[in-house]
């Protein structure tokens, strides 16, 4: 990776972590201490940012960075523990990876008239994040925690599922606003950018 690749993934990162502190502490949906918590979490617009325009593993990575307010929140705010701190970044990074690789296969961010398909590209982003969630729930914090956490599953599903909606038409208007497309690229991408505006 080059330095500007690394600067990008440190900003998005940063800005996931953001929001997540901010929606998270603004919007708790459910918080009862020691039985686990669901709340609005927005850090997935830094890492859909990411996977659109530095591909699979910059959105992986600041899925996992900008997830680590979310682990730490629900570990140590809600008594699920250090398990959280791990589980809650990790299911993030799923789905960098995949939005990711959808976007990149789809050609999106490339150009407008791609930008329609970023959102069921969005959504279908989700898909693998939210089957491990229930999984998470279910069987790994059941074991760790207690049989609480099971009820939860259904709870943080459907709550992610909203905001990921939400999000997937944010990132269709992202994708194809070319002021924002020409900014990130002139910021990643320079040389590329010029040879695009020359041809």
């Amino acid at each position: 990776m080059d330095s500007k690749t690394v600067a990008f993934i440190g900003m998005l990162s940063a800005l996931g972590i953001a929001l997540s502190a901010i929606s998270l502490n603004i919007a708790p949906i459910l918080s009862t201490v020691g039985q686990g918590g669901a709340a609005l979490d927005l850090s997935h617009i830094a890492t859909f940012i990411a996977a659109i325009f530095g591909g699979p593993i910059v959105g992986a990575i600041v899925g996992l960075l900008g997830g680590l307010y979310s682990g730490y929140y629900f570990g140590f705010f809600y008594g699920q523990g250090l398990i959280a701190v791990v589980g809650v970044p990790l299911g993030k990074a799923m789905t960098g990876l995949m939005a990711g690789i959808l976007y990149k296969k789809l050609k999106i961010g490339s150009g407008s008239r791609h930008s329609y398909l970023a959102v069921p590209a969005t959504l279908l982003s989700y898909v693998p994040e939210s089957i491990y969630t229930v999984l998470y729930f279910l069987y790994i914090m059941t074991a760790v925690v207690g049989p609480g956490m099971a009820a939860l599953a259904p709870v943080v599903t459907a709550k992610a599922w909203v905001e990921i909606t939400v999000m997937s038409i944010l990132m269709g208007a992202l994708a194809g606003n070319t002021g924002f497309r020409e900014f990130v690229n002139r910021f990643l991408y320079t040389q590329k950018a010029d040879k695009s505006t020359r041809n």
